[in-house]
C-alpha cells in the first residue's frame, strides 16, 4: 500500500508537484497544506496584470480538478512541526498527519525595512490579498512611494502610472534593477519609467519612515521627504526555512537540496523559491531562484523522485517582466559573464549575449515590446544548455539565424 505524500505549502510548486505525482501514477494519498486561503495560484500576476481590477488571480487549476485528482488542499494553515523520526507533521490546529514523502515548498516571504512593522500605510505584495489591499488604494489622485528598484517594485509602478496614480520611486544602488539585469536593459527600462511620468530617485537610502494624518513620510539618507498615500516595500524576499531549520535540516542560503531535490533527510524533498540547488550547467554552482519556472519545473522533478525517479533538475535560469509594452527576458546568469556582444532587433529592441572568459555563451537578455524577443531567448537557452561557444561576428549580425547556430 502507498503511504502519504504531504506538501508543505501551497502555491505553484508544491500544486504542480501535486499533479505530477498523479500524471504519474501516484495512487496514495497526497495532502496539500498552505496558508492561504486561496486555491494555488501564480503570482506573476499579481504585480503585471492588476490594471484588470480584481480579476488578475490565475488559479494554477480548477477547485474541481483537485476533487478529481484526489488532491486534499488543506488551505489557511501552515505545516508548523516535522517529526522526522516518527515521520510526522504538525498543523497549526495542533493535529498531526503521518508522511512517507515529504515536500517543503514553503517559497520566501518580502524582505521589510526595520521599524515598518504595524504601519498600516506601508505594505509589501507578495499574495493575492496584499494585491488587493494595494489596488483599491490606487488611481487619480493618488500618489504612491516604491521602495526598491527591482522587479516587483518596477512592475508595480507600471500599473499604478496606467492607473493614473503618482509614483516615485527609491532605489539605494546607482541604477534599477542592479542585481538582476545588465546595465544596457536597465536604462532602456529607466527611460520608460521617466517617460511614463516616474520619479526615480537612485543611489539614496531610507532614514525613517512614520504615517501622518493617513499619509506616508519617507525621510531619506540625504533630508530630503517624500509623503504619500502608500509605500510599498520591494527589496527582495527571505526564504521560507525556518520548518526545515527546526527540523535539522541543512541549510545554505534556503533549504539545500542536491540534484533531486532532495534534502539532508532522504524522505524529505524541497523545491520552489525556499532551496538552494547544485546546477550541473554551471559547474555544480549552488543557487537558489525566485523565478515562476524553476518553481514549477523544480515541483515536477521533485514529484518524480518522490517517486523513485532520478531526474536531475538543470534548467536554464530564465526571468522575464513586462512593464508598459516592454517585455525584458533573462536566460542564464550574466553575472558570470566577462563579455557582452549586443545585436541590435527590429523596432528598438535588441539582444545581449553574455559570455565568460572562455567565450562561452553563459547567458543572454534581451528587451523589446511585446513577444518580440521570446523566440530569440528560447534559442539562446538552447545554446546556453549546449554550452556552446559561438563565433562573436554571428552573435552580432542579425542576418545570421540563431538556430543555425544550434546546427553547430
Amino acid at each position: 500500500m502507498p503511504g502519504t505524500i504531504i506538501i508543505a505549502g501551497a502555491g505553484l510548486c508544491g500544486a504542480r508537484a501535486a499533479f505530477s505525482l498523479r500524471e504519474r501514477g501516484y495512487n496514495g494519498r497526497i495532502v496539500m497544506v498552505g496558508s492561504e486561503r486561496h486555491a494555488p495560484y501564480d503570482r506573476p500576476p499579481l504585480s503585471k496584470q492588476m490594471v484588470e481590477g480584481e480579476n488578475f488571480i490565475q488559479h494554477i487549476a480548477e477547485e474541481e480538478s483537485y476533487r478529481v485528482g484526489e488532491i486534499e488542499h488543506l488551505g489557511g494553515i501552515d505545516v508548523v512541526g516535522i517529526d522526522r523520526g516518527r515521520h510526522e507533521v504538525t498543523l497549526g490546529n495542533g493535529s498531526t498527519l503521518s508522511y512517507e514523502r515529504l515536500l517543503l515548498a514553503t517559497g520566501a516571504r518580502p524582505r521589510m525595512l526595520p521599524g515598518t512593522e504595524g504601519l498600516r500605510n506601508v505594505l509589501t505584495l507578495r499574495s493575492f490579498d496584499d494585491a488587493v489591499n494595494i489596488r483599491s488604494r490606487l488611481g487619480q489622485g493618488r500618489k504612491l512611494i516604491i521602495i526598491g528598484g527591482g522587479f516587483i517594485g518596477l512592475e508595480l509602478a507600471a500599473t499604478a502610472r496606467q492607473l493614473g496614480t503618482s509614483v516615485t520611486v527609491i532605489e539605494g544602488l546607482q541604477r534599477l534593477m542592479a542585481r538582476a539585469v545588465p546595465a544596457e536593459i536597465a536604462s532602456t527600462i529607466a527611460e520608460r519609467h521617466l517617460q511614463e511620468g516616474v520619479q526615480v530617485l537612485l543611489n539614496v537610502g531610507v532614514a525613517s519612515i512614520r504615517e501622518e494624518d493617513r499619509r506616508v513620510h519617507v525621510r531619506l539618507a540625504d533630508g530630503r521627504e517624500i509623503d504619500g498615500d502608500l509605500a510599498v516595500v520591494g527589496i527582495g524576499a527571505v526564504p521560507n526555512t525556518e520548518l526545515a531549520e527546526t527540523a535539522g535540516l541543512e541549510i545554505d542560503n534556503g533549504i539545500a537540496v542536491d540534484a533531486f531535490m532532495r534534502t539532508s533527510d532522504e524522505d524529505i524533498f524541497a523545491a520552489g523559491d525556499c532551496c538552494s540547488f547544485p546546477l550541473e550547467i554551471y559547474s555544480g554552482s549552488r543557487l537558489r531562484l525566485e523565478s515562476w519556472r524553476c518553481a514549477q519545473d523544480q515541483g515536477t522533478a521533485a514529484a518524480a523522485n518522490m517517486m523513485g525517479a532520478a531526474v536531475a533538475y538543470d534548467g536554464v535560469p530564465w526571468f522575464w517582466s513586462d512593464q508598459y509594452d516592454l517585455t525584458l527576458q533573462i536566460a542564464g546568469l550574466p553575472g558570470l559573464a566577462t563579455e557582452t556582444v549586443r545585436r541590435e532587433l527590429s523596432d528598438g529592441a535588441f539582444l545581449l549575449f553574455h559570455l565568460d572568459v572562455e567565450g562561452r555563451l553563459v547567458a543572454a537578455s534581451a528587451v523589446g515590446r511585446g513577444n518580440a524577443i521570446g523566440r530569440d531567448i528560447r534559442l539562446c537557452e538552447m545554446l546556453i544548455s549546449q554550452r556552446a561557444f559561438p563565433n562573436r561576428e554571428d552573435l552580432v549580425s542579425p542576418s545570421t539565424r540563431l538556430k543555425s547556430l544550434l546546427a553547430a
